[in-house]
């Protein structure tokens, strides 16, 4: 149900209510009172929903039940927030899908557990990396990849129609990693998110063998993305129009900050921190694929002013505990450098899980070993071939003191739908944003279809215990998106791989995807692109020379670097990839070879 239905359907019982000749007075009051009640001072129902059969297609603890609220959004999710009377706001991820409207607001009008008024609102500029929706004192912010907004709510009323407030603002240009992730704390500050638009600090981002900027551990030749990039800043939450000079950098070494979140219960800031990518592709002499699949750790950190998390110059490995100096600055897998004295995490999480939101639980439905806890949202893998993808969960870390006082554990599973995941289009749904309800319940949203699912507790919280958990632990140690891979036996190209596809696989899957479909955010598709079936000599170009984007692909646009294949690629190999390309993911076949490449390197680019 939308606003124009409620309005249609209060239209027509008003006209057949005249019938009866009631004073028009009266007939006025009664139309004023309707408008109040459907429009601007909406209040929830009371009790929870009923589950849906299945539980939405979630995994979930003994004793928890999950409700679909909305099946798919057209623009999409992102992170979330939901009001003290339940409504639910939503950053859209794609605006260009959600008829140019950068955000969507949800109702549930009769307690069922599904929303029934869908409403975008909401234009500004915005690409897919826009990611905050939050709700503090009365307003609801939100971000693109360069600016952090805010509206005014006001009682009841779904919709805002304040004035857009512009409270911090980033220079362009957009890059990979810029989020804009936002946490408030109990003083009057917000603190904001700036990723680093590169993967190691490299010289040539993502090309092998390239050395990275700046030196360890030197406060006068830092890494350049170190200079307004790769950390936390702090702000004045109600100020207007701040640039990233006028705040206070609070944190720094952090390359992808997407999950941010202070606790109220610890007065404490946290994050988790996206580990580096392509350790195999760039340093093949140094890292096997299994080590490349399952490594850097995504840093779980507890933050105070100053942290330094090591990022571009180390990496943390969760296999030993520790902090290892990155191959880009002359680091062999073993060498520890200086990163003993950086700040540790709290957790190191498997690598590429790609945690993208956190949670402090504050409510009272769920059993009491839940509150105070963490919760976060892998969003899943996109490079750990040749193994399976891993994360696409919930996962949940018990608190005491401000600390974990237990192991991680899997709260929900199933969103990817399939095992194991081979490419990440494979995988159904991905896990995003988290919010809680006024109730206690859990949001979850999804970035693929937009669909969001509210978890509740329906069983005994008295007897919740290590029963209701056993399925969920041992899923932890059996499921391919969650286990540790083992090197050969969970090895997806084993035995199978001829010269050409090696080559795909080693360089060009852990973007664009072993189907050729890329990720659908970060990565574009090379299946069926305008790039690939048009003039050879210009794919041949890009594979030599590398792009930088902003690029369109198949009409949505993508941002990250292309490295140029050319510096670290023989012609051979080159004419066996684009062949390769071209010849599969539905393409239009075509053959490439050695001496077409040697004649395209001698063209400007």
């Amino acid at each position: 149900m939308n606003h124009k239905h409620a309005k249609l359907q209060m239209s027509v019982y008003f006209k057949s209510i005249l019938r009866f000749r009631i004073p028009k007075v009266y007939l006025v009051c009664f139309w004023l009172f309707l408008i109040v009640m459907g429009f601007t001072q909406y209040k929830p129902g009371t009790g929870l929903p009923p589950g849906d059969p299945g539980n939405g297609g979630l995994a979930l603890p003994g004793g928890f039940r999950a409700v679909v609220v909305v099946d798919s959004l057209k623009g999409q999710a992102r992170h979330i927030a939901v009001n003290d009377n339940g409504d639910i706001y939503v950053k859209a991820r794609n605006h260009n899908r959600n008829d140019g409207y950068g955000n969507i607001a949800l109702r549930d009008t009769n307690n069922d557990g599904k929303a029934d008024i869908i409403q975008p609102f909401g234009k500004y500029e915005g690409r897919t990396y826009g990611t905050a929706m939050r709700i503090h004192n009365g307003y609801l912010y939100f971000s693109s990849e360069l600016i952090v907004y805010r509206n005014k709510l006001k009682p009841g009323q779904l919709v805002p129609d304040s004035k857009m407030d512009t409270i911090v603002v980033d220079n362009p240009p957009y890059h990979e990693h810029q989020t804009k992730p936002v946490a408030f704390d109990d003083s009057g500050h917000i603190y904001v998110g700036w990723g680093a638009g590169s993967n190691a600090s490299q010289v040539a981002n993502r090309r092998p063998g390239s050395p990275g900027t700046g030196t360890p551990d030197s406060e006068t030749d830092p890494s350049p993305f170190l200079v307004d990039h790769g950390g936390i800043w702090m702000f004045d939450e109600n100020k207007l129009n701040q640039k990233q000079e006028e705040g206070v950098k609070f944190a720094t070494g952090l390359r992808s900050i997407v999950a941010l979140e202070w606790d109220h219960n610890s007065k404490s800031l946290y994050t988790i921190n996206h580990g580096r990518d392509d350790l195999r592709m760039l340093w093949p002499a140094i890292y096997t694929p299994w080590e490349s699949a399952i490594l850097p750790a995504e840093e779980f950190f507890k933050v105070k002013q100053g942290l330094n998390g090591g990022w571009p110059y180390y990496y943390y490995d969760q296999l030993k505990g520790k902090k290892i100096l990155n191959p880009e600055y002359g680091g062999d897998k073993v060498k520890e450098g200086n990163g003993a004295k950086l700040t540790q995490p709290l957790i190191g999480f498997p690598g590429h899980f790609a945690p993208n939101d956190l949670m402090f639980y504050k409510g009272n439905q769920f059993p009491a070993r839940y509150k105070n806890g963490a919760f976060m949202a892998f969003h899943g893998a996109t490079n750990r071939a040749p193994y399976p993808q891993a994360g696409y969960i919930i996962a949940f870390v018990p608190f005491k003191n401000g600390v974990p006082s237990g192991p991680w554990e899997v709260f929900a599973d199933g969103f990817a739908g399939v095992d194991p995941i081979v490419n990440v289009s494979n995988a159904v749904y991905r896990p995003m944003g988290l919010a809680e309800g006024p109730d206690g319940s859990l949001y979850v949203s999804d970035t693929e279809k937009g669909k969001i699912w509210r978890i509740m507790f329906k069983g005994n919280k008295q007897t919740f215990g290590a029963a209701q958990l056993a399925a969920m632990a041992k899923r932890k140690v059996t499921r391919s998106n969650i286990k540790t891979p083992n090197a050969i036996t969970d090895d997806l190209d084993r035995g199978k791989l001829l010269a050409a596809a090696k080559v795909y696989t080693t360089y060009c899957s852990p973007c664009h995807q072993r189907d050729g479909k890329g990720d659908g955010n970060r990565y574009p598709p090379i299946a069926g692109s305008e790039w690939v079936n048009g003039d050879k000599t210009k794919l041949i170009s890009v594979i030599l020379n590398g792009l930088q984007g902003p690029v369109q692909v198949k009409g949505l646009p993508y941002n990250e670097v292309m490295p140029a294949h050319g510096s670290f690629l023989k012609d051979e190999e080159i004419a066996q990839v684009v062949t390769y390309i071209k010849s599969n993911f539905g393409n239009t076949p075509g053959t490439v070879t050695p001496e077409e490449v040697a004649a395209a390197r001698k063209l400007k680019p």
